[in-house]
């Protein structure tokens, strides 16, 4: 069994994650469609987009998603908003489809609000699913609005002794602001989304709006489970290979059985190798990538804090130091990540300052950093250029 070393791993999945050079604006739905770009919190997908493609403003990347719809956006794995190539619909929505006996992503929680109403989740799914067909030709604005309002579309539709209970508080902590069918709801929505039935539409301020993928696609999602979710584990070995079927699960937020189940879908396309003496798994068709990597013509990057590079599972290949694990990846708002040569060697953080300014802070931890004050504070410059902002300051702690 072949043998793979951190560094072979590290060089071959920034290739594959598109940030071993600059891209270019052709490139972009291939850059996107990896792995699919997480849009939580918003404004991450533009971030991991400008890491790669560097010449693409933020007003053509509203452009391709908002009005060529070339991209899209919706919930896909974890239940997290992902933004990836239209064209890519069933890999990243239709593959994520439960099967008989698995419980749906991101739908655990729901458990409460079904308790209290004394019903069942398939058939409240269900009846869902029925009336999800009035968001056509409907923009919704805000998540809030989208909850309450799909609640109130169902409220008829349930048995009469439910309705008063349906209509109380939330108890998932904005009894102000929601119902328990609002609740439910917005654990359903997942499902729903899985299903082609909501996507996120264009952003209104601060506010996402919302409608179905027929009004905003022009055409319904045309499922294809098994050949999708195939295809969804390929991206994610090519992606994150070499991996585990538990590494899988994690990454995508399902049940064991559900991820076993896809993993199987694709068995025949892999072959197993071994990192740091334990099996693992990589494409059979990547093979020769590992042992070949190519030329490596950036080797610093300030990568934003939910970049797609920094879902790997066998998170000591990012950083063998496991003590630094939790200043990098965070319980909500993960940090930015400074990566040099496929480790991070430290975080950064940028917040406004004043109208038009950014101010950077940054940790480093090796002690190599400090030969890069200069390079750092230029890609420091780039992107609070990006963002429309010029750099206000750079503070840089460095290992003592």
């Amino acid at each position: 069994m072949t043998e793979l070393s951190v560094e072979q791993i590290r060089r071959f999945r920034l290739a594959v994650h598109h940030l071993d050079r600059v891209y270019a604006n052709a490139d972009i739905p291939a850059v996107v469609g990896a792995c699919g770009m997480q849009n939580s919190p918003p404004g991450a997908w533009e971030t991991a987009l400008f890491n790669r493609v560097p010449g693409c403003s933020q007003a053509e990347m509203e452009r391709l998603l908002y009005e060529e719809k070339v991209l899209l956006q919706a919930w896909s794995m974890r239940g997290a908003p992902l933004v990836f190539p239209a064209s890519e619909s069933r890999t990243f929505l239709s593959a994520l489809i439960a099967g008989e006996g698995e419980p749906w992503i991101y739908t655990q929680g729901i458990a409460l609000a079904l308790d209290y109403l004394q019903m069942d989740f398939e058939a409240l799914l269900e009846q869902m699913v029925q009336v999800m067909t009035q968001l056509d030709g409907r923009l919704i604005l805000s998540k809030t609005a989208l909850d309450q309002t799909i609640a109130d579309w169902m409220l008829p539709f349930l048995p009469e002794e439910k309705r008063e209970l349906w209509n109380q508080p939330s108890m998932y902590g904005s009894p102000d602001k929601q119902t328990v069918g609002g609740a439910a709801v917005s654990f359903l929505l997942r499902p729903c989304a899985y299903l082609g039935l909501v996507v996120f539409g264009e952003r209104n301020g601060i506010s996402p709006t919302f409608t179905s993928y027929k009004t905003w696609m022009g055409h319904e999602l045309r499922a294809d489970h098994h050949e999708a979710a195939s295809t969804l584990v390929r991206k994610y070995l090519h992606c994150y290979g070499p991996a585990t079927p538990d590494m899988f699960v994690t990454w995508l937020g399902c049940s064991r059985k559900q991820g076993r189940r896809m993993w199987e879908l694709a068995a025949q396309d892999m072959e197993p190798v071994s990192v740091l003496g334990k099996r693992a798994f990589i494409l059979s068709a990547d093979r020769d990538q590992f042992g070949l990597p190519g030329e490596l013509s950036r080797e610093l990057l300030l990568l934003g804090g939910h970049d797609p590079f920094l879902d790997q599972r066998d998170r000591f290949i990012l950083q063998p130091d496991k003590s630094l694990h939790k200043q990098i990846w965070k319980l909500v708002t993960n940090p930015g990540a400074i990566v040099c040569r496929g480790e991070i060697i430290g975080v950064w953080t940028g917040k406004k300052s004043g109208n038009r300014g950014l101010e950077f802070k940054m940790t480093l931890w090796a002690e190599r950093g400090r030969a890069m004050r200069q390079e750092l504070e230029q890609l420091a410059v780039e992107y609070a250029a990006f963002r429309g902002k010029e750099l206000a300051g750079i503070v840089v702690e460095e290992p003592r």
